[in-house]
């Protein structure tokens, strides 16, 4: 059985994402992913209705004809919810702390996803693989998802996104869309693992981030101990040591914004002090305006 305040978390998150799954399944959803999943369905001999960019030059040579391959899109897309659920995630210096806001935003895909009739799985880590649910659909496991995520104390409070993109790229077996919700906050290189996951999948990073992660809100001294290693650094209150520390924050991100530009991977930057809808609805609108000119 689950806890009482579980359970009720759950109802209540299904309840306040329904209006946001409603906004994002208007169409931007789907299309923003068309064409993402095809399969291979027949070899045949060119006409005049058919795309000259579908022709298959190697066959035609054999045949002494034009021939094109033509494909289907699959009706079904496999999603896997990548989640970091290592302890730097529960720190919020708004309502909500990171986990949280990564829960509410894998909820929302997840229903999405649940919504179109598409398998979705959940993969959490840490430094560690603590929990692998695979792709499935259905509303009583869209639940199971979201419970899991709500319920679940990792083992281990470290980071190793590289070892979870790894990991992905063994179990997914057929082409999926890959959303990984993270802090990215990793002092491990995962930019090779992001590249070949990529190849093969659709990857799209959902990175969480906390207001002072932008700019620390004060001139005084403060202590900050690191959730993951239990350190504690000192950092001298003025101005000048806030400059500081706002010019580390600031290097950090860009230096994952490059990461995954490099990899060409798409970046959606979620703040825990907001809603989280805008940018998704933003982010599936832009794939979706893509996959037209495409």
């Amino acid at each position: 059985m689950l806890p009482s305040e579980i359970s009720k978390q759950i109802r209540l998150l299904e309840i306040r994402t329904n209006r946001m799954v409603d906004e994002i399944t208007g169409g931007a959803y789907r299309s923003a992913f068309k064409g993402r999943g095809i399969e291979f369905e027949e070899v045949r001999e060119y006409t005049v209705e058919d795309d000259v960019r579908d022709i298959d030059w190697n066959v035609s040579a054999r045949m002494g004809a034009p021939y094109v391959k033509k494909y289907v899109e699959e009706r079904e897309l496999s999603v896997l919810l990548l989640v970091d659920v290592s302890a730097s995630g529960v720190f919020g210096s708004a309502e909500r702390n990171k986990r949280q806001t990564a829960a509410e935003l894998a909820a929302i895909l997840a229903f999405s996803a649940a919504r179109n009739g598409d398998k979705v799985g959940l993969l959490m880590f840490s430094d560690r693989i603590e929990l692998y649910v695979p792709p499935k659909s259905g509303r009583s496991h869209t639940l199971r998802l979201i419970r899991e995520m709500l319920a679940f104390q990792p083992v281990s409070k470290g980071t190793n996104i590289d070892l979870a993109l790894r990991e992905s790229a063994q179990l997914l077996k057929k082409r999926s869309v890959v959303f990984l919700l993270s802090d990215l906050i990793d002092t491990q290189n995962f930019e090779m693992s992001l590249k070949i996951l990529n190849r093969k999948h659709d990857v799209i990073v959902a990175g969480i981030v906390d207001p002072t992660e932008k700019r620390w809100p004060s001139l005084l001294p403060v202590v900050v101990e690191d959730a993951e290693t239990g350190r504690q650094i000192r950092f001298g209150g003025g101005k000048r040591a806030l400059k500081k520390l706002d010019e580390a924050f600031d290097a950090a991100r860009r230096a994952r914004r490059e990461v995954c530009r490099r990899a060409r991977v798409d970046l959606v930057e979620i703040g825990n002090n907001r809603d989280v809808l805008l940018p998704m609805v933003e982010f599936f609108s832009r794939r979706r305006r893509q996959a037209g000119r495409g």
